[in-house]
């Protein structure tokens, strides 16, 4: 199962955020403008991302700009998960992706974890750090 987020305009620069905090790569990108259904797309969307997967910590993730007769209504309901190989690995994603956004729970030892946080990035996604070993 991967996931997929629709963004609102900003999915060039969110990836490139997500591949640096996770330290991954972006492995695809098309715009509006450069699909092979340009001509049929307004010129105000050709800069949009059509499509992106980045792959990191052996997983995809996959995005795209919302089309504008989708408003785009915020990341709702869900957090996307990554787990840390270490505690300093943890606290480095943490870091990483809480940077510019909002913590909700400090990265810090729990009952279940060694190392467990959650935030919200700088383009709204829901994020959970979690280290167990």
């Amino acid at each position: 199962m991967q996931a997929y987020l629709t963004f609102n305009g900003n999915c060039a620069e969110a990836f490139a955020f997500y591949a640096q905090a996770l330290n991954g790569k972006i492995t695809f990108t098309q715009t509006f403008g450069e699909s092979p259904m340009a001509a049929q797309m307004p010129a105000a969307l050709h800069g949009r991302v059509m499509h992106s997967s980045l792959e990191a910590m052996g997983l995809t993730l996959m995005g795209s700009d919302g089309m504008p007769d989708m408003p785009h209504e915020g990341f709702k309901g869900f957090s996307l998960s990554v787990q840390g190989k270490t505690v300093e690995d943890g606290q480095r994603l943490f870091d990483a992706l809480s940077h510019g956004g909002q913590v909700s729970m400090p990265f810090a030892p729990t009952f279940w974890a060694k190392g467990f946080g959650m935030l919200v990035d700088k383009f709204g996604v829901p994020w959970m750090v979690n280290c167990e070993h």
